[in-house]
């Protein structure tokens, strides 16, 4: 029953549901989701956590970063995953998508990384 509460805790909330739809589009790191939802990272970080512990979503190590993808091994997750990205159209998220397009597009994911790596080893961040 534990298991059905966090489920349908993470399914409650708007970004919660923004997120899902955002990686039903494919895998994605932190800072591209960031920069969908433009919130701050923390709070992405958050949200990102409360869906983990759900099990709705799994993460990823490529190189130093972090990529998360819905996880839908198991068949009732795969089910509440389908019917959320099925009832939020791309209208519903229509920003959150062209902000992210125009992420990926001005800053390749890599050099992203990098730049945030560099920052992070100089003690910038």
């Amino acid at each position: 029953m534990e298991n059905l509460i966090k489920i349908f805790h993470a399914l409650s909330d708007e970004t919660r549901l923004k997120i899902i739809k955002l990686l039903s589009k494919g895998e994605l790191c932190v800072c591209e989701i960031v920069s969908a939802l433009n919130m701050i990272q923390p709070k992405v970080s958050f949200h990102l956590g409360v869906l983990k512990e759900a099990g709705l979503l799994k993460m990823k190590r490529k190189g130093k970063w972090i990529i998360y993808e819905l996880d839908d091994s198991e068949l009732f997750n795969r089910f509440l995953i389908i019917s959320v990205v099925e009832k939020i159209s791309d209208k519903d998220v229509k920003e959150e998508l062209e902000r992210l397009k125009n992420f990926k597009k001005v800053k390749p994911l890599d050099t992203i990384r990098d730049r945030r790596q560099e920052e992070i080893n100089e003690g910038k961040i």
